[in-house]
């Protein structure tokens, strides 16, 4: 039986950053003809379908714009990447996705971004696209809501052993919808101390210093099968 880690992506492998939040606005305003007149104020856990479905109902704007805003935000994001856009990788990622593929278990994704957005801001942290597992991860770009992803891994996993690391309540409430273990790392927007308030088994406050944590706890969800 399989251990799949599924990673988050913005807060929990590479920094959130506010430059690369423009490719939504830019996306939004190629298509729609203007820029957002009124923004969402805490996007952090949203899932990209979400986000934008919200941001266009918000500008009154109809939902079938929702799919050409997607196609314009990947190409926004791919000519972001050719200029050399650079997003910042958290301490001890890198370590821990080699730890995780050396004891066996398999990394994927299971994030907000859609797949191409994914692999550029991965690629633009300085991770390898190679490190994950694309084909047993999940992306949000076509889901209502972080619920409606997790409700897609029991089918596709099957009887393999799923846990999540994120880095805000949503993720946690994501996981327990799908009864899915729920790991926490405090280098997103959330402290050690709200996401205690979660049902993570284990909260540490960078991939560094805890790693040691998130490893054990990993092994003690494998061995119980």
């Amino acid at each position: 039986m399989e251990t799949h880690i599924l990673w988050d992506i913005d807060g929990t492998l590479i920094h959130n950053s506010r430059d690369g939040a423009t490719v939504y606005r830019d996306a939004f305003t190629r298509v729609t003809g203007a820029a957002p007149r009124r923004t969402i104020t805490n996007p952090h856990g949203m899932t990209e379908g979400q986000l934008l479905a919200e941001l266009l109902e918000l500008n009154g704007h109809p939902s079938s714009m929702l799919d050409a805003v997607l196609a314009e935000l990947d190409e926004r994001t791919r000519e972001q990447h050719e200029l050399g856009f650079a997003r910042e990788a958290v301490a001890g990622g890198s370590q821990a996705l080699h730890e995780v593929a050396n004891r066996g278990w398999r990394n994927g994704l299971l994030t907000g971004n859609g797949p191409l957005h994914s692999r550029y801001k991965l690629l633009a942290a300085g991770y390898s696209i190679d490190d994950f597992d694309w084909n047993t991860s999940f992306f949000g770009d076509h889901s209502p809501d972080r619920h409606h992803l997790t409700a897609l891994v029991a089918p596709r996993l099957g009887a393999g052993t799923p846990i999540i690391i994120g880095d805000t309540p949503n993720d946690g409430l994501a996981a327990d919808s799908a009864n899915i273990p729920f790991i926490a790392v405090a280098t997103g927007a959330y402290t050690v101390a709200e996401l205690r308030n979660t049902s993570a088994l284990v909260v540490v406050e960078d991939l560094e210093r805890g790693l040691a944590d998130v490893l054990n706890t990993i092994s003690e969800l494998t061995n119980r099968g």
